[in-house]
């Protein structure tokens, strides 16, 4: 990459050809965010169909299939830019695509629920290397300079996943079976190799920087065991003490100990963590660490509710859940387009307050609310959510120069995908031990595949989505409508600790600019931050 003192000299306006390479970038993105949400509405069925009619498998397991894909995003992410340099943008970009297609086919082919949470690792590491990578292609194909109007155009359609993702996900579960959720991607991504193979580009490879083999011996391994730990913290309910938990969170955190005291020596560390010097991505990473896992981690739990709790099939819950992605589509271009005018310190505030609002509205559900509340809820989020992760990843970068925004682009993803994991983890356990806390229905203790019985909830949720299996048990009808006040109690306790962390997520987002900045020059190729 080469560094210079002047913008490139690229036209002011987004023509044909920057949007030919666009395309590809779209289809890649909308190829992983479709996978996330589409198996967000899978888990109930998850928990059916690798289990058995009396004993579905817990909650806090099937979760590990959207855990165990964003940890593999989250370590493949820091040999990005390195491998990008090594084999080129494009030909590793195809590479991304191949992985995450293969990992598709092969998830289909599951026949247990380690095994597709294994297959989905697979997916993972080719779905991390997708965003960075699309986001690197863009900005050498149109410039840095017409970046911001450039995501303005390209964020409706990279919204269609979050949209599309639960309807289509619970319209091929209903009129086919789960495996298609993963078959959809094998067409989806033979179109994009295709595409990627016309449209960009060859790169020639350069060798500009030597990769940290120690740095990845220290960070990759420690991110994972610290994420194994935490992520294991539902199936262990909630227990610190437990071996698997404690022995894999110390391991992690000793060697990213290391990492973290490694990563100042050499020139060109894995990641640069010098550049948290820099005040304002400093703040930008703390407040986007404790957004995303309030966020996302609230995310995870919605469509189970409307199944779970609702009733409702996969499909109608994937609508249900659409109107949050209508709304960050709304604000989402009106927040890219008003970061080059108005300071970042005066938007992402408000989008926070919105999400809070949201948020609230969450933490006082029932068995009983009515759906058009809930839906006014769910787009408030959206309109939040829009107003601010493209601010906030715009900040980030701004007070960076040369190839630091690409480092601070890996730094941002990093925290990002962290914050994820941790968030999904957090909201499983806390949800998994309110449902534990029903009591058990006297007369399901010595009923084989029951283990020490069958609890008020469990009941409910099994007479929502499996009523069949109950029939047999001759359950009374009173403990299962107990079991359904409490389940949806549960759900109710969970929102209020992620709407706690959002109150807290406003803190920091306080402390972002409130005066917009000069514009500070950017090195030509360098990425901006994404979001996968």
């Amino acid at each position: 990459m080469s560094q210079s003192a002047t913008q490139p000299d690229y036209p002011d306006n987004i023509d044909a050809a920057v949007l030919k390479i666009a395309g590809v970038v779209v289809l890649g993105a909308i190829m992983s965010i479709l996978d996330i949400t589409v198996v967000n509405v899978a888990l109930p069925t998850f928990q059916a169909e690798f289990g058995t009619p009396d004993s579905p498998v817990a909650y806090s397991t099937v979760a590990w299939t959207v855990t165990a894909y964003t940890l593999a995003l989250a370590t493949v992410i820091p040999l990005t830019g390195w491998a990008a340099d090594r084999f080129g943008t494009k030909r590793l970009y195809m590479t991304a695509i191949f992985l995450f297609t293969a990992g598709s086919a092969l998830c289909a082919t599951a026949t247990s629920i380690n095994m597709l949470i294994g297959f989905r690792v697979l997916q993972g590491l080719g779905g991390g290397m997708l965003m960075p990578l699309g986001m690197t292609i863009m900005t050498r194909a149109a410039g840095p300079h017409r970046m911001g109007r450039l995501m303005a155009i390209l964020g409706v359609p990279m919204l269609l996943g979050p949209i599309a993702g639960p309807i289509l996900g619970g319209w091929l579960i209903q009129v086919a079976s789960w495996h298609w959720i993963f078959l959809i991607n094998v067409p989806l991504g033979v179109i994009a190799l295709i595409y990627a193979w016309r449209a960009l580009a060859r790169d020639n490879a350069q060798r500009t920087e030597s990769l940290d083999l120690l740095g990845v011996a220290l960070m990759s391994p420690g991110l994972a065991l610290f994420l194994f730990g935490v992520s294991s913290l539902p199936a262990e309910g909630g227990d610190f003490t437990a071996p698997r938990v404690w022995l894999s969170m110390l391991a992690g955190v000793l060697l990213m100990g290391a990492f973290v005291w490694h990563s100042f020596r050499p020139e060109h560390p894995l990641l640069d963590l010098r550049l948290f010097r820099d005040r304002n991505l400093t703040i930008s990473i703390i407040t986007m660490f404790l957004f995303a896992a309030a966020f996302f981690g609230g995310l995870l739990l919605v469509p189970t509710y409307f199944q779970q709790i609702r009733g409702e099939s996969t499909l109608h819950a994937g609508l249900l859940v659409a109107p949050q992605g209508l709304g960050a589509m709304v604000t989402m271009p009106i927040a890219g387009r008003l970061v080059d005018k108005v300071p970042v310190g005066r938007i992402v505030p408000v989008g926070l307050a919105l999400i809070v609002v949201g948020m609230f509205g969450l933490t006082q559900i029932t068995a009983t609310t009515p759906y058009l509340l809930i839906i006014a809820m769910l787009v408030v989020m959206g309109f939040g959510m829009g107003g601010t992760m493209m601010p906030l990843f715009t900040t980030a970068l701004r007070t960076l120069t040369g190839h630091q925004v690409a480092r601070g682009s890996t730094l941002l993803n990093i925290s990002q995908q962290i914050a994820s994991s941790v968030g999904v983890a957090t909201m499983s356990v806390i949800l998994t031990n309110q449902l534990n806390n029903s009591p058990i229905i006297p007369g399901t203790q010595n009923v084989p595949g029951l283990g020490a019985g069958l609890r008020e909830t469990q009941a409910a949720i099994l007479s929502n989505t499996r009523p069949d299996s109950l029939a047999q048990l001759h359950i009374d009808p009173a403990a299962i409508a107990r079991g359904l006040v409490d389940a949806a109690n549960s759900f109710a306790h969970s929102y209020w600790v992620a709407w706690v962390l959002v109150v807290i997520t406003l803190v920091p987002a306080l402390m972002l600019p409130r005066k917009q900045p000069k514009p500070d020059v950017v090195e030509e190729g360098a990425p901006p931050a994404v979001v996968d």
